[in-house]
């Protein structure tokens, strides 16, 4: 039986798909000059492999600026990697727009964004972002987490409910048109991706096929004012540190209705009803302090649907495997709620 470090090593970023030492020192040089003089370059003093690896290729670096003072920088790379997941993702050039463009005018945002650097021969993108020294994944918290878990989980959704009125009235800004939108077709190829992995479960799942045939059951998510929302919004994308939470990787950013990050906070078994609810209450006062629209509980039961059909559809291997058996209950659940089937 493997160790749990054992695992966790394996999980970590290849070296081979992080930089040498003269190209990091390079990059990195280049995207910390503010004044583009260069006059002298960054030191490494360490470099480290978070536990965990992300949809890219990351590291933790250490380094001496020019002026003396020491810094730890998260990066990220492309690294020749892509992951697209069917227009539902970015890749690393996204992110750093998103970044940019949407979280940079945020004045208490973090993790900050400390600079970008793109190879001129290969196109390649570095993005350079402020480590979270002692900060940990919301869904690792051990101590005291019976009562720092709920905790950060309803700081986490007034966060997000915040965030979600503010940026409702962004939707004709020009500066975010890069952004994806979920439309009609976006939410339809989810489903009938579902559809086709599925077949060895359609005796089983005999709604399925009109579930997935029909438009309804995302109606609710397009009557809905879109927003910018996180994508992925789980909470192994939020770190928690003291009584502060962070938002990071933001590849999945879309306009598109907020109760899908609402609906992916909450998602799993692992959270107690009571838990969700909070939440729930949490989100309702931060984006509507005048009390959530009729048809907030009709747009989260499919977002939850959407959340389903989405990691159903990502793989043929995910939709049949037996971890998988549960998002189909639930999405029969939801259907029979909102009179689908």
């Amino acid at each position: 039986m493997r160790t749990r470090n054992a695992i966790r090593s394996i999980l970590k970023t290849p070296v081979s798909l992080l930089p040498d030492l003269p190209t990091l020192t390079a990059r990195l040089t280049a995207a910390l000059d503010r004044n583009g003089y260069q006059e002298r370059p960054v030191k490494i003093l360490r470099r480290d492999l978070p536990p965990f690896m992300s949809t890219f290729p990351n590291e933790i670096v250490t380094c001496q600026l020019p002026d003396g003072r020491k810094r730890r920088v998260f990066i990220k790379y492309q690294a020749g990697q892509s992951h697209n997941s069917y227009g539902h993702r970015g890749d690393i050039p996204y992110e750093t727009e998103v970044y940019r463009r949407v979280l940079q005018s945020l004045p208490d945002f973090r993790p900050k964004c400390l600079g970008v650097h793109a190879d001129p021969s290969s196109g390649d993108i570095s993005l350079f972002l402020e480590y979270l020294y002692g900060s940990v994944r919301l869904s690792d918290i051990v101590w005291k987490r019976s009562t720092r878990q709920p905790q950060a989980m309803a700081q986490t959704a007034r966060w997000i409910g915040r965030f979600h009125a503010a940026h409702q009235r962004r939707i004709g800004d020009l500066s975010l048109a890069f952004l994806k939108r979920y439309d009609a077709d976006y939410y339809r190829g989810w489903a009938r991706r579902t559809l086709e992995f599925s077949r060895p479960l359609h005796g089983r799942f005999s709604w399925l096929a009109k579930l997935c045939e029909a438009d309804e059951w995302f109606a609710p998510l397009l009557e809905k004012s879109p927003t910018v929302i996180h994508g992925e919004f789980y909470a192994k994308t939020i770190l928690v540190r003291n009584q502060s939470v962070f938002m990071v990787d933001w590849e999945s950013a879309a306009f598109a209705a907020g109760e899908i990050d609402l609906a992916a906070l909450t998602e799993g078994k692992h959270w107690p009803v009571p838990v969700v609810r909070q939440c729930e209450r949490a989100y309702i006062h931060a984006r509507w302090p005048e009390g959530a629209p009729f048809s907030f509980r009709h747009s989260l039961d499919a977002a939850k649907m959407y959340l389903h059909f989405r990691w159903l559809g990502e793989r043929p291997d995910w939709t049949v495997r037996e971890k998988s058996l549960s998002r189909y209950d639930h999405l029969g659940t939801a259907a029979k709620r909102l009179g689908l089937i």
